[in-house]
């Protein structure tokens, strides 16, 4: 979903409404070895990032930028996963929320105060599935502390993360990476602190994890 986009799904998402469909028929067999065999090109398929960015240790890292309430984003996740659990050793992966908006920011701070909380892997795909398939926006403290109880997440404790001086450093620290890759829309992926790639830069969102693959590839040889 691009920045422009955005606007228009505000409303959408306040009022809780059904997401537009999304591309269907996406697989995750094979994606290395086509990565491997096409080349794919800078300006096209990917973009080379004009300020390169330092990277955290040791090996290459892959950052997804998203938002829980991009439709692109939720149909991305199950992809996502599967390739994830395919990384090489020596390949990190991490999500950065974005938002383009000041409205948003509450979607980073549930996202920060779940990896705060260690229940990101139980909760990520749950908080999806809300916004996507039960059309909870999920857009206020409460309702949101709420939706977590009904999760056996301690609404307590939750609420004590998500108003934390940590998890709001984070979304600020979130909201300057976006801009150092000059993040235009999501799903999109960072590779090595140098590339970027995405669903709008590749031509599906499919193909962009045969990009990311073929710039892991080419940031483990620099």
């Amino acid at each position: 979903m691009k920045r422009r986009d955005f606007t228009g799904r505000l409303a959408a998402w306040a009022g809780g409404s059904a997401v537009a469909p999304w591309l269907a028929g996406v697989a995750t067999t094979g994606v290395a070895g086509l990565a491997q065999a096409q080349s794919f090109q800078a300006g096209k398929d990917y973009v080379q990032l004009r300020q390169p960015q330092a990277e955290p240790g040791a090996g290459v890292e892959v950052v997804e930028f998203f938002w829980y309430g991009c439709p692109h984003c939720f149909r991305f996740e199950p992809l996502l996963q599967a390739w994830v659990k395919k990384l090489p050793q020596g390949v990190r992966f991490r999500r950065v929320p974005v938002a383009f908006r000041d409205e948003f920011v509450v979607h980073q701070r549930i996202y920060y105060a779940l990896e705060s909380m260690g229940l990101v892997e139980q909760m990520h795909q749950r908080v999806f599935n809300a916004i996507h398939n039960d059309h909870k926006p999920l857009n206020e403290a409460n309702a949101i502390a709420d939706f977590m109880a009904a999760n056996n997440v301690d609404r307590a404790k939750f609420l004590e993360a998500y108003n934390s001086f940590g998890v709001q450093t984070k979304a600020r620290q979130a909201k300057q990476l976006a801009q150092a890759f000059e993040i235009e829309g999501v799903p999109a992926l960072g590779i090595g602190g140098r590339y970027l790639t995405s669903g709008s830069h590749a031509g599906s969102l499919e193909r962009s994890l045969q990009v990311a693959d073929y710039l892991i590839a080419q940031s483990r040889g620099k």
